[in-house]
């Protein structure tokens, strides 16, 4: 028999107070506009209708809203000191040897240049050489398409964070 019952994580993330929720929500996506979406939208029934409710809230953010949300990542390869979940995200780069680590620094300064932020993809499962690979595709890219291809990472970053969100037992 299938259980029908809310997962504890999106259980408890229901019923947090507003100030703790939205703290949950910014961890996850730094963009305060999709944060308060999410918030509004409370309780969700499904990890599911959280991340659908997420993918709206994406595909609303504007150019203001998509570059606070990039301010929250730091560069591929550089995972934040003492983050878990930048980490974690980045383990593909972590065993990359120095000659990839260095190059990727490159790309991601001249991609920075380039754009204006940081390079950002969904880097969960991927290796080194892949992220190496999709920067190097990406920075020939116009500014308005590659807009569009950081909200598409974005939405997937945020619809992986919020699973975990959902499913945390404590």
């Amino acid at each position: 028999m299938t259980s029908t019952s809310t997962p504890p994580g999106l259980a408890r993330f229901n019923v947090l107070e507003e100030h703790a929720a939205f703290a949950a929500l910014h961890e996850a996506c730094a963009s305060t506009a999709w944060a308060r979406r999410l918030l509004a939208a409370r309780p969700y029934a499904t990890p599911e209708a959280l991340c659908s409710a997420s993918d709206a809230a994406m595909a609303e953010l504007g150019p203001a809203d998509l570059a606070e949300a990039m301010a929250g990542h730091p560069p591929i390869g550089r995972p934040r000191p003492g983050d878990p979940t930048s980490a974690r995200e980045q383990s593909g780069m972590a065993g990359a040897a120095e000659a990839l680590k260095a190059e990727m620094l490159e790309l991601n300064l001249a991609y920075q240049e380039k754009f204006g932020h940081v390079f950002l993809i969904c880097a969960t499962g991927r290796s080194g050489e892949e992220m190496r690979d999709a920067v190097k595709e990406r920075i020939g890219n116009a500014p308005e398409q590659e807009r569009e291809i950081v909200r598409t990472e974005l939405g997937k970053i945020n619809r992986i964070r919020l699973a975990r969100l959902a499913a945390e037992d404590a």
